[in-house]
């Protein structure tokens, strides 16, 4: 059972049709390179907690939030990160702790909006399962493989832009954010719940 919600996890944030999830990965990693492995690993393991909180309530029927409101929130989420990366000072030269600290703020609280995203998805794969431990879990861990794969694809592809090729690292931060937010305002008209 445990390896099957963890291929399912994986495959779900990874899968194509889903992909306001990988664009929020790769909004919340666009300001970073390959050295700043480990800021990125704490960004996205933020996310994590936050998303796994929210997917653990709403799969226990704890929080129900309008499945609608939920499908909305989701693209404005990726659309303030991406505008936030657009509008932020370039973290080589003047980004201390706090703007870090504000960073994995964003990334808990968004995670805790797309676990709302994720909980309908595995609510409807639990069924009548007895225990619901082992499957959350199984299907987290396979959300943050699926995540870190992300990350590292979009890490690979910056290195490549940036330190192979000699793009300009704010300029590279500002075509991903910006091409990011106008495809997340597309979603946020699509799904306006009113």
């Amino acid at each position: 059972m445990f390896g099957l919600y963890f291929g399912l996890g994986r495959e779900h944030i990874l899968d194509i049709q889903g992909y306001d999830h990988i664009l929020f990965v790769v909004a919340l990693c666009a300001v970073y390179l390959l050295r700043e492995w480990k800021q990125i690993l704490i960004l996205v393991t933020a996310f994590t907690v936050g998303h796994s909180i929210t997917l653990a309530l709403a799969t226990l029927q704890w929080v129900d939030v309008d499945s609608g409101w939920v499908e909305f929130l989701i693209p404005v989420t990726i659309f303030t990160t991406a505008v936030f990366n657009i509008f932020r000072v370039d973290r080589s030269t003047s980004v201390g702790h706090r703007g870090l600290q504000l960073n994995y703020a964003f990334a808990l609280f968004f995670g805790l909006i797309h676990g709302l995203g994720f909980s309908n998805f595995l609510r409807s794969l639990l069924g009548q399962e007895q225990s619901l431990f082992t499957p959350l879990l199984a299907f987290n861990l396979g959300l943050e493989l699926g995540q870190l794969l992300i990350v590292i694809i979009f890490l690979a592809f910056s290195f490549l832009a940036v330190d192979v090729l000699g793009a300009n690292r704010r300029d590279w931060k500002l075509v991903i954010s910006s091409a990011i937010a106008g495809i997340a305002l597309v979603l946020i008209q699509q799904r306006i719940p009113f």
